[in-house]
């Protein structure tokens, strides 16, 4: 299945900031609540702020604005939440605690590198 232009906009942002694992599951199949989660791994908190920041900044210029954005000021797990698009950006250790690859385990899944 091809993905919105808005998954491919976030992804190519998330890694020009040097996330790391990041991934799109493309939940249309299973999901009436947003389309696609897009997964990323930033290794401190400083880093996953670079990533949200670039993120916005990105799709913002494409006209894409975040209804919502939580857990910046905590910075283990920020989602950023864009209507059919819904960004997670966590540390490795809240990654692996959550681990929402395995919860959506029959999502298609789109690795990017």
């Amino acid at each position: 299945m091809k993905l919105p232009a808005i998954v491919e906009l976030a992804a190519a942002a998330a890694l020009d900031k040097k996330a790391t694992d990041v991934v799109a599951l493309d939940l249309r199949p299973d999901s009436s609540f947003t389309d696609v989660f897009l997964l990323a791994t930033g290794h401190n908190q400083r880093q996953l702020v670079a990533i949200c920041d670039a993120v916005e900044e990105s799709l913002r210029k494409e006209g894409y604005r975040a209804g919502h954005v939580e857990g910046y000021p905590r910075q283990e797990w920020i989602l950023m939440d864009y209507g059919d698009l819904v960004v997670h950006l966590m540390t490795p250790k809240a990654r692996e605690f959550y681990d929402l690859e395995r919860l959506w385990g029959a999502a298609h899944r789109k690795a990017y590198a």
